[in-house]
């Protein structure tokens, strides 16, 4: 964690330049502003259908927790506060850990879409198949 004492730009009068460290920061809490809107703009048009619902709200969500870690690192890169760098990395904990949840609720319907898609194609077949028409 030594270089984040780096992060803290110095008053205008010095003209240092920034570290690629602080270019690294300074694109993900860009990033992370950007996949926070983009998944608050996704969970509201999933949100449009009942089903859909049941994954927008959580996807608002995230997205409204990525931005807020994203905002708790933009205050530790001008304060230098451990606190914000605390809030910043839970905020961003909690993103992941519903994403994860989200990711593994998605897998399971997928699989059992699939498996009524076999179940309804092969009831299809069977019923309306070659040996029914002979019959």
């Amino acid at each position: 964690m030594g270089q984040m004492d780096d992060l803290n730009l110095e008053p205008a009068s010095s003209l240092k330049t920034p570290s690629p460290f602080q270019f690294a920061f300074d694109k993900m809490t860009k990033d992370m502003r950007f996949v926070g809107m983009f998944s608050i703009i996704y969970g509201a048009i999933a949100c449009l259908t009942i089903i859909g619902a049941l994954i927008g709200v959580p996807t608002i969500i995230i997205g409204l927790r990525i931005r807020e870690a994203a905002d708790q690192f933009a205050i530790f890169k001008m304060t230098n506060e451990a606190a914000a760098l605390r809030n910043g990395f839970e905020l961003q904990g909690k993103y992941y850990r519903i994403i994860k949840i989200l990711i593994i609720v998605g897998l399971v319907l997928t699989a059992i879409y699939l498996i009524l898609i076999i179940v309804f194609f092969s009831y299809f077949i069977s019923a309306f198949g070659p040996t029914s028409i002979q019959s």
